[in-house]
This record gives C-alpha cells, sequence and structure tokens, in this order.
C-alpha cells in the first residue's frame, strides 16, 4: 500500500482504546511510512504493538515508546487521546481538572521536543478547552490546533436516517456547533433529508416537535447512551473521526464534519470550539455559522458556558489571564 506521507505521525495514548483504535484506522488509511505510538503504561503499549506488527502492515514503519521526548521528536502530525477516560455518571465537564493539566503538559512536550509539527488533533474531554491548553502552550498557531467536534454531526446525521429508515448518506450536512458537550448548538436549518430541508418536515406527521426534541437529546447525551451500554465511554467513532482530520492536514480526503478551533472574532472570542471548518495542508479555517435566530442563540449560550469553564481553569492556575496569553504564545 503506499502511503499518503512518509512524515511522522505520533499517537499519545495509544495503549487505551481510542489510541489502539486510532493507531490501526492510520494504517488501514495508509496515511503515514512512519507510525509512532506513545504511552506511559509500557505493558499495554506493548501489547498494541504487537498486535499491530502482527496485523501485517508492511507499508509503515511503526516504532512504540513510553519516552515521550522520543515520541514528539520530529513528529510533523500529533493526535492525543492521553487524558482521562469519562466513566459512567460522568459529564465531559467533569473531566476538566484532571484533563486540563494533562494538556498543559502536552502543549509544553509540543513545544519542547516538535515545534515543527504540522498539525495537532486533541480529543480528550473536555476537548474544547483541553484543546485550548494545548494550543496555548505548545506556542502553535491557531491553524495547527484542532479538537473533535464531529462526532455530535454524525450523532444527528445517524439519527435523522434511523428516524426516516433511510441510508445514512442520503441525510446532508447535519451539523452540531459550539461546544462538545451537553451545551452544544444542535442546527435543523443547514440538514436535508434527501433533497428536503429538514426544517420543512418538523412539526409535520414526518417528525413532530416531540420527535425532533427526542433527536436533539438523543444527540447532545450520546456519549452516556454508549457508556450505558457498553460500560465505557465511545472509541471506535471518535477514532476513526480524528484519524480522518489528520488524514485532510496531510492533503487527503476532505473532512466532511466542523471540527473544533480557536475562534477570535467579534461574536466569539479567545475560545475553541466547533465552527464550519475546513482542514487542508495550509491547516484548519473556519467561518462562523448561520442558523435561524433561535439556533444562534443556542450557539451563543454554548460559547458562554465554554467561556465559564475557560475561566474556571484560569482560576485553578492551568491558565494565566486572557491579557497574558499572547506572552505565552505570540500567535494568540
Amino acid at each position: 500500500m503506499k502511503t499518503l506521507t512518509k512524515e511522522k505521525l505520533t499517537i499519545i495514548g495509544a495503549a487505551g482504546m481510542i489510541g489502539s483504535n486510532m493507531a490501526q484506522t492510520a494504517l488501514m488509511m495508509g496515511l503515514s511510512s512512519e507510525v509512532c505510538l506513545y504511552d506511559p503504561y509500557e505493558p499495554g503499549l506493548k501489547g498494541v504493538a504487537a498486535e499491530l506488527f502482527q496485523s501485517g502492515f508492511d507499508a509503515a514503519h511503526i516504532t512504540y515508546t513510553s519516552d515521550i521526548k522520543e515520541a514528539l521528536t520530529g513528529a510533523k502530525y500529533v493526535v492525543s487521546s492521553g487524558g482521562a477516560a469519562r466513566k459512567a455518571g460522568m459529564t465531559r465537564e467533569d473531566l476538566l481538572k484532571g484533563n486540563a493539566g494533562i494538556a498543559e503538559e502536552l502543549g509544553k512536550n509540543i513545544h519542547s521536543y516538535c515545534p515543527n509539527v504540522n498539525f495537532v488533533v486533541v480529543i480528550f474531554n473536555p476537548a474544547d478547552i483541553t484543546g485550548l491548553i494545548t494550543l496555548l502552550y505548545s506556542g502553535l498557531k491557531p491553524s495547527q490546533v484542532c479538537t473533535l467536534a464531529a462526532l455530535d454531526s454524525t450523532r444527528l446525521q445517524s439519527a435523522l436516517a434511523q428516524h426516516f429508515n433511510i441510508r445514512q448518506n442520503t441525510v446532508h450536512d447535519c451539523r452540531t456547533y459550539g461546544g462538545h458537550g451537553e451545551q452544544m448548538a444542535v442546527f435543523a436549518s443547514t440538514a436535508k433529508i434527501g433533497e428536503r430541508p429538514l426544517l420543512n418536515l418538523i412539526r409535520t406527521s414526518e417528525l413532530t416537535d416531540q420527535q425532533w426534541i427526542d433527536i436533539k437529546q438523543h444527540v447532545i447525551q450520546g456519549g452516556k447512551e454508549i457508556i450505558e451500554l457498553r460500560g465505557r465511554s465511545s472509541f471506535q467513532s471518535p477514532a476513526y473521526l480524528s484519524i480522518e482530520m489528520v488524514r485532510a492536514a496531510m492533503g487527503g480526503d476532505t473532512f466532511r464534519w466542523p471540527a473544533g478551533t480557536y475562534v477570535k472574532n467579534e461574536q466569539f472570542d479567545h475560545i475553541m470550539m466547533a465552527m464550519e471548518t475546513k482542514i487542508t495542508k495550509d491547516g484548519i479555517s473556519y467561518k462562523v455559522p448561520t442558523g435561524t435566530p433561535a439556533e444562534m442563540e443556542e450557539l451563543t449560550h454554548s460559547y458562554e458556558h465554554l467561556c465559564a469553564m475557560r475561566d474556571e481553569v484560569i482560576a485553578m492556575g492551568v491558565m494565566p489571564e486572557i491579557d497574558k496569553w499572547n506572552t505565552i504564545n505570540p500567535n494568540l
């Protein structure tokens, strides 16, 4: 198999379920001929590496290490699921304190060991905040760091496909924006069922008000439902979607969904949140979505919730006050 690039891809948290699935997905997609697996839990890491070696991915040179300096040195692409996992009864926000510290360390390690990295994807929760912290301490440009938000949009697409009993790829332009959490903004105005706008179907016999409310709730609580069903947080879908983002950044297939990105404009400022994004070899860029007045109000509420979490992290001392950010990262 021909690989997309010869540049080094480092997967952090590779001994975990998300990380090991990311590694397998990257190798199956043929992303890079140089794939490095990192995890501080050495026995689990060795086990994952052994399985991948035995899978016969002979187009890639697979290495593994529990030394973060070795893992990051020379890396051009980094994807990290290296935070604590969400457990039953927890929200994404419950992970804030511990994972904020992990994100700070990740950013500093990137700054020390791979300052010339092309692109970084952060997917451990609460991803909007951990991505923001990583960006701050990495010294990278906002275009070089993104977070996983697509999972909410794919949950909306799949829920609508199941409701209408149609193929998933006939449900178009499903979008959620703002935070990857309980306060996300679920947009109906962008979506189409076949060629029919979703807004034209809500409040009809095909999709009653209550059914739409239930679908939105399913999207918002999708992660919680998987924990209840499987006894652990989701790992296959976040692994796949995060590697799709890396592929787009390498110049491969277009990434089809919103991603979390650093936003600084008149409406939303100094925050990481899901926008309408484009990922290319030049990094991630965004535009602010447009929606109905009610949708835009939901997006504003989601932004305010993210700001409250950001300010909580500042109060913890993990990040300084906003007006001091550019002393740590001149790109902000």
